[in-house]
């Protein structure tokens, strides 16, 4: 029996992690009152007690909670930003590479992905692998995301009865090119230069959909045909596979609302290539992914507890 505790339960990757791992019998989760998450001696108690503790913390707070943490055998999942490039942490993406798979299952300090970092890192880090896109290459990325990735705050001003009419169309931000996603963009892939990044956020509540459009010049001869056969390759699945989401000419960003897998695919023609990612923001953008990292950690199947 794994012992769990989720530091920032009642948040929206916090709360799945609990739904996701409350159902399952070889976890038992520590949960602390409302007075007693207030008491820094319980709180750092928790931390020091448990076998693996999950940060679903804004950055700072998830600092501070690791610094708490002096208990040797706690192993950590941080779904914060915090943590993704520092020395000494592993990253939370075991599809990338059987090399990152083995770092997870060993590491006592693992940083989840970021929600459109998923996207965008599982579609370029194939192909810069495959020497079919340089690490100089100069990158455009497209998301559309569901409004819970915004969290409490976010989900409160989209579900208000009295909301201002700007919700009800989406609305592009990170609009500074500053996003906090962008650093693990560049630093996971192996890209020199970060991406220019488009986010938008849409009128509906979870789902996403990453989007890198190349030109034939950027894939060094490459034709879609061989850059699907790089994917299909790459991801046999069961949470990251390759396969078709579109209906009808239409590929909605809602297509794996609910779900903790990831669908990968390539469109367009050997001009213009479309690549895709199509997932939930919270599921393999963020409690789906800390979940699987659980998984591997402690040994059992990579999809257990998931909806996939």
């Amino acid at each position: 029996m794994t012992n769990v505790f989720i530091d920032g339960r009642e948040g929206t990757t916090g709360l799945r992690i609990y739904e996701r791992l409350s159902l399952r019998n070889d976890i038992s989760i520590t949960v602390l009152s409302d007075s007693e998450r207030k008491d820094t001696a319980k709180r750092k108690q928790a931390l020091n007690d448990c076998d693996v503790v999950f940060l679903c913390l804004p950055d700072d707070v998830a600092r501070e909670a690791v610094s708490m943490v002096e208990n040797g055998n706690v192993k950590i999942i941080d779904a914060s930003t915090a943590h993704r490039t520092a020395p000494g942490w592993t990253y939370g993406f075991p599809e990338l590479s059987e090399a990152h798979r083995e770092k997870i299952y060993s590491s006592r300090r693992i940083a989840v992905p970021g929600c459109h970092a998923s996207g965008f890192i599982a579609l370029v880090y194939p192909l810069v692998e495959a020497a079919i896109l340089s690490p100089d290459a100069l990158l455009n990325c497209f998301s559309l995301t569901g409004y819970s990735g915004g969290g409490k705050k976010m989900i409160a001003q989209y579900e208000s009865e009295d909301r201002d009419t700007e919700y009800s169309a989406p609305r592009q931000y990170g609009l500074t090119q500053q996003h906090k996603h962008l650093k693990e963009m560049a630093y996971i892939t192996g890209i020199k230069n970060a991406p220019v990044f488009m986010p938008v956020v849409g009128d509906f509540y979870s789902g996403m959909q990453v989007t890198v459009p190349l030109h034939a010049s950027a894939v060094n001869g490459a034709s879609l045909e061989e850059i699907e056969a790089v994917y299909k390759n790459k991801y046999v699945g069961p949470i990251v596979k390759y396969g078709d989401m579109s209906n009808a000419g239409f590929l909605g960003a809602n297509a794996m609302s609910g779900k903790d897998s990831m669908m990968i695919n390539v469109y367009g023609n050997n001009d213009r290539i479309i690549l895709t990612a199509t997932y939930d923001n919270l599921g393999k953008g963020a409690s789906g992914a800390a979940v699987e990292c659980l998984n591997l950690i402690t040994g059992v199947e990579d999809k257990l507890g998931l909806d996939i």
